[in-house]
């Protein structure tokens, strides 16, 4: 086995175990968190229902900064957008990565514009 696909089931098996935990609801939808060498997107959905309640990405906009300055405008704008659809708390779902850095950045932005998780 290489050490890409070592380190890819690794990430798998990361990614299951946090969603074997994590379940939206209607109460509580689910805020996931996606990043990519170039860009950063954050949705929240309803499990029970199988929506996407609101999405936010850099895709497409001329964000300027670091990747992690990209994920904190992110996660202002996900922010700002749940509220706008009433939501006011998620369960985090931090697709397999380590809570530190960009993901980190993009919730401590998220937790200051009122999102609560």
């Amino acid at each position: 086995m290489t050490n890409l696909a070592k380190k890819l089931l690794n990430k798998s098996l990361r990614k299951a175990r946090v969603r074997s935990t994590v379940q939206g609801t209607s109460d509580r939808p689910r805020l996931t968190v996606t990043i990519s060498n170039l860009h950063v997107n954050a949705q929240i959905i309803d499990d029970s229902k199988g929506v996407t309640l609101v999405a936010a990405t850099t895709v497409g906009k001329k964000a300027t900064g670091t990747m992690t300055e990209k994920a904190a405008g992110v996660g202002v704008d996900i922010a700002k957008k749940a509220a706008k659809a009433k939501i006011k708390a998620v369960v985090f779902d931090r697709n397999g990565r380590a809570y530190a850095g960009r993901l980190k950045a993009l919730a401590d932005a998220a937790r200051k514009e009122g999102l609560e998780f």
